[in-house]
Formats: C-alpha cells, sequence, structure tokens
C-alpha cells in the first residue's frame, strides 16, 4: 500500500510457503510506495541473489543515500538468518571474544564503554544496534530522502557487520559455506561496500569468495 501499511494474508490451502513471495516482478518505475527501494532490492534478490551486478545496480535518478540505506537495512535483516545458525555452535563458553582469526580481536560498542564481549553476544548487539540506528526517526525520518549526516552513519554499522562475517568465516567455515552458498550474503556485502568506499580495503580481511584470494593482508587488533 501507498503508506507502507502491510496486511498479513492467510496461505490458500495447497500454496506452498516457497511461493508464498513469488509475487510476479514489477518495474522500480511503476512501484508506487514509500517503500519502493526495499522492495525492488528485495525482488532484485529473489530473481538471482548471485547476480550482485544487478542487485546493486542503481536505477535512474535514485537518492544514493537511501539507496545505500535500503542495502544496510536489508543485509541486516538476512544476516539474522546466520546469526541464528551460529547459535548452534558459536558459545560463550567456546567463543570467548569477537574474533577473526587469532589475531584480530573486536571491541564491543554497545556498552558504555566499547569493551570484549562473546562472539555470539557481539553478533546480537551488533544487529540489534544496528535496528535501532536504522528505524531512528531521528537520523532516518523517512525512506525517500536522507541528509548527508545520516547516511554518514552507515559506515560504522557496515564495519561492525563483516566482522560478523569474518568470525564465521575464519571459525565457523561450515556454517558460513552453507549459509553463503545460498544467499551470497557475503560476497553481495563486500562488493556492496567496496562499491561506495564505505569500508577501507584495508580491513577487508577475508578472501574473495570465488578464488580465495585475500582481498586484504593487513592483521592486527582493532577497537570497535
Amino acid at each position: 500500500m501507498a503508506d507502507g501499511t502491510q496486511i498479513l494474508r492467510r496461505n490458500q490451502p495447497g500454496s506452498r510457503a516457497k511461493d508464498f513471495c513469488r509475487w510476479p516482478d514489477e518495474p522500480f518505475e511503476e512501484m508506487d510506495s514509500t517503500l519502493a527501494v526495499q522492495q525492488f532490492i528485495q525482488q532484485t534478490i529473489r530473481r538471482d541473489p548471485a547476480n550482485l551486478e544487478a542487485i546493486l545496480k542503481m536505477p535512474e535518478a535514485q537518492d544514493e543515500g537511501v539507496w545505500k540505506y535500503e542495502h544496510l537495512r536489508q543485509f541486516c535483516m538476512e544476516l539474522n538468518g546466520l546469526a541464528v545458525r551460529l547459535q548452534s555452535e558459536c558459545k560463550p563458553e567456546t567463543c570467548t571474544q569477537m574474533t577473526a582469526t587469532e589475531q584480530w580481536i573486536f571491541l564491543c560498542a554497545a556498552h558504555k564503554t566499547p569493551k570484549e564481549c562473546p562472539a555470539i553476544d557481539y553478533t546480537r548487539h551488533t544487529l540489534d544496534g544496528a535496528a535501532c540506528l536504522l528505524n531512528s526517526n531521528k537520523y532516518f525520518p523517512s525512506r525517500v530522502s536522507i541528509k548527508e549526516s545520516s547516511v554518514a552513519k552507515l559506515g560504522s554499522v557496515c564495519r561492525r557487520v563483516y566482522r560478523i562475517f569474518s568470525h564465521a568465516y575464519f571459525h565457523h567455515r561450515a556454517i558460513f559455506d552453507a549459509f553463503e552458498k545460498e544467499t551470497h550474503l557475503c560476497k553481495r556485502f563486500t562488493y556492496f561496500v567496496t562499491k561506495y568506499s564505505i569500508i577501507s580495503k584495508e580491513i577487508l580481511i577475508l578472501p574473495k569468495l570465488d578464488d580465495e584470494t585475500p582481498i586484504a593482508q593487513t592483521i592486527g587488533e582493532s577497537e570497535a
């Protein structure tokens, strides 16, 4: 609906869950909604989650700040799926710190003073913090126009989100690989932050997922 109101509908008897969201594609210019950018991004992902070029190709005349904002919202929503899977083996007793290899140790900014906390808690805190920021009426009161000062806040969220991917890759590789095979989410995220220079290449420590060539060689301790 034009005002963004969501209507819940019951599945018709005999309909399959996998077909529930397979509505026909709609051209972006015909999407008459304040949530048009979100709808367009989700539609393109649904069509082919591996087609990064198509997913990240911004429609003409689209506000770039809104485009970045909506993509980050989408990343965080999908990343909750990885967080759920990690809970099966990423325990506070075994993953006592948020690490990526033995050399990167990340501090959690969710506390009054940034400090270490278990990796699964860091993951939850990061996604909760991202949701609070991205849903903030103070910084993001509109889904059609965003101030540059608010867009600038997306960088810190992206850096923390990337650490979730890093921990999963280096310490829970089987879970990471299974999730990535389905979603291509980490590869898409890396493409996104590189395309828009949101994260410095020096801290992109994961290999390029298609050829296993390291994106960056610099390893060291990082603050929140």
